[in-house]
């Protein structure tokens, strides 16, 4: 049966009120506003097609730190630095010494330094033999090259045409390309092959599975396309702000997982609400009104509390994590805009078509006239008769699944984030068994500001000293080469004395052992070792030492921040004081879960086997972060819808203990069928190749799950029992100020037809307790 876009034909019928303005405008707009949408969707699709290609490649760099100002000064002083391209050289027959290989090992150097655009290159036949260079069985050595320039022109412009032109195998030698940026390069090709693939499989499951829920084509139809409006909407957005700063390639990221998440959830939300209206008696132009007033409002502060948690990553001073505030925030927009604009105009249009085919069959109703039947209902009954029993239970099942966090250990990345089936993954399996020594990894301790005149013993002392470090192979220097404190035969064609006479540099090739198990600590002994003049320390190590510091160094102030933001929205939204405390521990509670899988599956190796990656025994800490602002915004989507149904049943009848259950019966459901879509959805991304998405997908799926069942399920009602009155107190000052600025309404009129909630989307039925 399709909507009528005016109002009401009976003549009888009263005029709309005041507060239903907003609802009305859309419906007598509707086919105007769904037509202007679509035209919007098309023009985003336009705009956010280019955007992808404008994104940066970041590395893990943290601006201003000491490792990057010895980047800089090498580069400046030296017209070198750390080698960011590697190649393996094998040999077919004989060793690398052989005459005939030698001779390819020489000319091939020559060919690699003299390719455009490249700065330095060096190898074992050209710096005289050196043995960190060279494989213990002698059939490999190593060719190193740095480029200059920032990673969107190394990984964009130059490796996709230097890796296959070097990639090579011929009668004497067989050749692999590899390196820092090569590695990350074939990363972020994985990692997108991934998502596309991902995606062809989540968004016709989402349609498959919203159909199960609402069993109407067309609600399903159009929640999803609220979830691409928001993708969509969100890239186009993004490709304003590139205009203004540097944007990460995970933006694109978050703006496909959070915008498909955020459009199911707000699309899930509005059409509940508009079928409970519907089945209360009202004509679809008061339905639209009613719902664009209790569920827009909702939405509003859900996307308003999202957005400002993440806006507050703007904190970290690295582009790569403030990419997540921008992309997180434009996500918020787009998804905001559909739910509350988009959406109900076309509820209007299509009426009574989103409705179930057959009407609900209802539990038992009890006198207060509020809907009382169902699973979720007896659910928060039973937990609220014994809440200190059943809450401490699923508390403590939360605690327990969260405590592998508490041995979480943040490392850098490597090679071993791809799948052992990855070209560049695979020469650096060799370069572990074969070679003893990263050379590809050596520090640079550069030292700008030397004068020419400094005695060379002063910097011989100081490399004997840097090679005494634990895990610390060799240290080339200008005064020579040094090894356990020693002096060992110097590398030719020294480049450690600048051109200009003023400044020296040292390299310092780390043992494997030691860069694998304590590269962060590797970095710290290296810096505290006495120098008789001022140092700067870079390389690869150091430069991912600062960014994994700069990244927890500033985690305190950003938690604090998103706490505070948290409390100040849902306080504007409540007017109380416990209840926005609540919510953002209990958030916390969910996310420690995800955390808690992260260590005990990626950290220390559990499922291994069957998920097909390889662990490290640490995690890189950008992750986490990425995988919290996306867990953080759904879960405090769920909070919000579960709040506000029960503070919409405490305003109308003051009861704080009877308005939970009818609360969690009105909105649990449709939480429990957005995290099972989500679930199963975010569990696709656990078939990618790149460790990155396994994290995704396990770790999102989990939280999920916990979120809307152990956490919406038993501990809101358990903690809301046992505060009572308390959940929506606040003390004066603070209710004058709610009353003053507060963002809330009066309560929706009491139904006329008290119907329970619509136990579609429930997972089980139950009887109801009384």
């Amino acid at each position: 049966m399709s909507a009528s876009l005016g109002p009401p034909t009976s003549p009888a019928a009263p005029p709309a009120p005041a507060r239903f303005r907003p609802g009305r405008f859309l419906v007598a707009r509707a086919r105007w506003i769904v037509t202007a949408g679509l035209a919007l969707m098309i023009l985003a699709g336009a705009v956010g097609a280019g955007t992808i290609d404008a994104l940066s490649l970041n590395r893990f760099e943290a601006p201003g730190s000491p490792s990057m100002a010895a980047r800089d000064a090498l580069a400046r002083t030296h017209s070198t630095g750390a080698p960011n391209v590697t190649l393996l050289v094998t040999a077919r027959t004989g060793t690398v010494d052989t005459p005939r290989v030698a001779a390819a090992g020489r000319a091939l150097t020559a060919e690699l330094a003299a390719r455009p655009g490249v700065g330095d290159a060096w190898s074992y036949w050209t710096r005289g033999g050196p043995g960190t260079l060279r494989s213990g069985d002698a059939r490999h050595a190593l060719i190193m090259a740095w480029i200059p320039g920032d990673a969107d022109r190394v990984r964009r412009d130059l490796l996709p045409e230097l890796t296959p032109r070097f990639t090579r195998a011929d009668a004497d030698i067989t050749v692999r390309v590899g390196g820092g940026d090569e590695v990350f390069r074939q990363v972020m090709q994985q990692a997108r092959q991934d998502f596309l693939r991902a995606e062809a499989i989540v968004l016709p499951l989402v349609l498959l599975l919203l159909w199960a829920v609402y069993r109407r084509l067309a609600a399903a139809l159009v929640t999803l396309g609220i979830g691409l409006f928001a993708v969509l909407g969100s890239l186009a957005l993004l490709r304003g702000v590139i205009a203004f700063t540097e944007i990460s390639t995970f933006a694109s990221n978050i703006a496909l997982v959070m915008g498909i998440g955020l459009g199911v959830d707000y699309g899930l939300f509005v059409i509940f609400r508009f079928r409970e209206e519907l089945r209360r008696g009202a004509t679809v132009p008061d339905a639209v009104a009613r719902t664009v007033r209790g569920a827009g409002r909702t939405v509003l502060f859900s996307g308003l509390t999202v957005a400002a948690s993440l806006a507050v990553l703007l904190a970290f001073p690295f582009p790569f994590l403030a990419s997540f505030a921008y992309a997180g925030v434009a996500v918020v927009i787009a998804a905001v805009l559909g739910a509350t604009v988009l959406l109900p105009a076309a509820l209007a249009l299509l009426g009574h078509r989103v409705e179930r085919r057959r009407p609900p069959v209802h539990a038992a109703r009890s006198g207060t006239g509020a809907g009382t039947g169902g699973f979720w209902y007896g659910a928060a009954t039973r937990v609220m008769r014994r809440p200190l029993l059943l809450g401490g239970a699923a508390l403590g099942v939360v605690l327990l699944l969260g405590a592998p966090f508490l041995g979480v250990r943040f490392g850098l990345p490597d090679d071993r984030v791809l799948n052992s089936s990855a070209p560049v993954r695979q020469m650096y399996d060799q370069i572990r068994s074969s070679f003893t020594v990263e050379e590809a990894d050596a520090l640079q301790i550069v030292a700008p500001d030397v004068p020419a005149a400094t005695d060379p013993a002063a910097t011989g002392a100081y490399a004997a000293r840097l090679s005494r470090v634990q895990g610390i192979a060799r240290v080339d220097s200008a005064a020579g080469s040094y090894a356990q404190g020693r002096p060992v035969p110097a590398p030719v064609a020294t480049r450690h004395s600048a051109p200009a006479g003023t400044g020296t540099w040292l390299s310092a090739a780390p043992t494997s052992d030691r860069l694998a198990s304590d590269p962060v600590g590797l970095v710290r002994d290296i810096r505290s070792t006495p120098a008789p003049y001022k140092v700067l320390v870079g390389g690869y190590p150091a430069e991912l030492a600062d960014y994994r510091d700069g990244v927890t160094a500033r985690l305190p102030l950003v938690a604090a921040l998103i706490v505070a933001v948290t409390l100040v929205v849902l306080f504007l939204m409540t007017g109380s004081v416990l209840a926005p405390l609540k919510a953002t521990v209990l958030n916390m509670l969910s996310l420690s879960v995800m955390f808690g899988a992260l260590v005990w599956v990626f950290q220390e190796g559990h499922l291994s086997g069957l998920l097909g990656f390889t662990p490290t025994g640490t995690i890189e800490p950008s992750i986490p972060i990425l995988m919290f602002c996306i867990a953080y915004g759904l879960s405090m989507d769920y909070e919000v819808f579960l709040l506000s149904r029960i503070k919409e049943e405490y305003d109308r009848t003051g009861d704080p203990a009877g308005s939970v259950p009818l609360g969690i019966a009105r909105s649990a459901p449709l939480v429990t069928a957005a995290a099972l879509i989500l679930a199963v959805s975010f569990a696709a991304y656990a078939t990618g190749r790149v460790v990155f998405l396994q994290q995704l997908g396990i770790g999102m799926s989990l939280a999920v799950i916990v979120d809307a069942t152990l956490i919406r399920g038993v501990l809101v009602p358990a903690f809301m029992r046992l505060a009572g009155h308390a959940n929506w107190w606040a003390p004066a000052p603070l209710r004058r100020l709610h009353d003053r600025i507060g963002l809330t309404e009066g309560p929706l009129p009491a139904p006329e037809d008290a119907d329970a909630p619509d136990p579609a989307l429930a997972t089980a039925s139950a009887k109801h307790v009384h």
